[in-house]
């Protein structure tokens, strides 16, 4: 009876205003005469609770600081509608839920799509996603990930569109994907910048493929992408990732590539370092990042992440390095119910920045680290 209330409240609150003009409503897809659905239906609610204390040191800047904060809340319902239609969606509460201008949705509803079963091994999916990008980073939930590496940390990671996956053999699949390159429009996202090379497309799209493919009966895994992507006209991004992945038993080794090569800057990086009031052109950057996990019991995991990013700027027809971060976060967590997934965690977030000769001489970085502290609790909890 409350699963039969909720669903119900969940899925009448968009539609009041609009029943008020269409009294002639198709039939609906959740009837009160079939309860069979709720067994279709999950509701989700993710949280990530941490209390921070970190420092910050470079030239003569020092600072540090103590907090409570909201890493991740959010609310997901998922469900088969039909045999062959399932949707999904979330809404993430700490994100700023302004209405963008290109995609007409705010940046908290994270997910809304429809996946479509076309055949035995053929999807499509239509909706609000994540791009199919490679690497197993970006295969975690935000919620489990305390920082992403420049790449991942600056991209955009749900867009509009369409892509279909193809099974093509039991352990390899590819998929393809046509979406917005962006979700605002060219003057809200670049207001004032204007310059020969930066100018709106017609359409802002990426496209993006990838593989998947399982070996060794699953113990080796790889997640491959390409995509191209236009945000201005003529001037794209091309993103390259190569992702894997090794488990045994309590074990496993996670190894991502990642390169960018963007003639308008796109993550931002480079521009914020330059600080000169224009978008960077013709920029570069390369990613590693590794991850280890290990059980040691059903009460404790212990990770490791270790990543490098390095960016590279075009100067005078040759390409400058500017400089390469570095990061490591151990993590110990601790579930205490068998049937719950429910985390303590407690983590150190080391961040090291250390710009070449270039970077410093012609514009004026400094070195500089951030170390952090965090204590907390991770709640991936299916209400029902």
């Amino acid at each position: 009876m409350i699963k039969s209330f909720l669903v119900s409240v969940f899925l009448l609150i968009p539609l009041l205003g609009f029943s008020q003009t269409n009294d002639s409503l198709a039939r609906p897809l959740f009837s009160q005469d079939n309860k069979s659905f709720l067994r279709d239906i999950d509701f989700t609610f993710d949280m990530r609770v941490e209390f921070r204390a970190y420092k910050f040191r470079g030239g003569d800047q020092y600072y540090n600081g103590m907090q409570f904060q909201n890493g991740f809340t959010a609310l997901g319902i998922a469900g088969k509608l039909h045999e062959n239609v399932s949707f999904r969606f979330r809404h993430r509460f700490n994100k700023g839920g302004e209405v963008q201008s290109l995609d007409l949705l705010g940046n908290n509803i994270e997910i809304a799509y429809l996946d479509v079963k076309l055949g035995e091994l053929l999807n499509l999916r239509l909706g609000k996603m994540n791009p199919f990008y490679g690497g197993y980073e970006y295969e975690f939930s935000p919620m489990y990930v305390l920082e992403y590496n420049e790449i991942y940390g600056n991209a955009l990671a749900f867009v509009t569109g369409a892509g279909i996956t193809y099974q093509a053999l039991k352990d390899h699949q590819f998929g393809l994907q046509v979406l917005n390159s962006r979700t605002m429009l060219y003057q809200d996202l670049y207001g004032d910048v204007i310059a020969e090379n930066i100018q709106e497309p017609i359409w802002p799209v990426s496209v993006v493929g990838n593989w998947r493919g399982s070996f060794f009966d699953g113990k080796f895994q790889t997640i491959y992408s390409l995509s191209y992507g236009n945000e201005v006209k003529n001037r794209g991004t091309y993103f390259f990732t190569l992702g894997h992945k090794y488990e045994q038993d309590k074990f496993s080794l996670m190894y991502d590539f990642h390169y960018s090569y963007e003639q308008v800057d796109t993550k931002g990086v480079v521009t914020n370092l330059r600080n000169d009031e224009s978008v960077a052109e013709d920029v570069m950057y390369a990613e590693n990042w590794l991850r280890a996990e290990y059980s040691f019991s059903p009460e404790f995991q212990g990770l490791l992440t270790l990543m490098t990013s390095s960016a590279y700027d075009k100067i005078e027809n040759k390409s400058e390095h500017l400089g390469t971060s570095y990061g490591m976060i151990p993590t110990i967590y601790y579930s205490p119910f068998k049937n719950i997934d429910l985390r303590f965690f407690f983590a150190y977030i080391g961040r090291f920045y250390e710009y070449s000769s270039y970077g410093k001489e012609n514009l004026g970085l400094a070195n500089y680290n951030r170390n952090e502290l965090r204590i907390g609790v991770m709640a991936p909890l299916l209400l029902f």
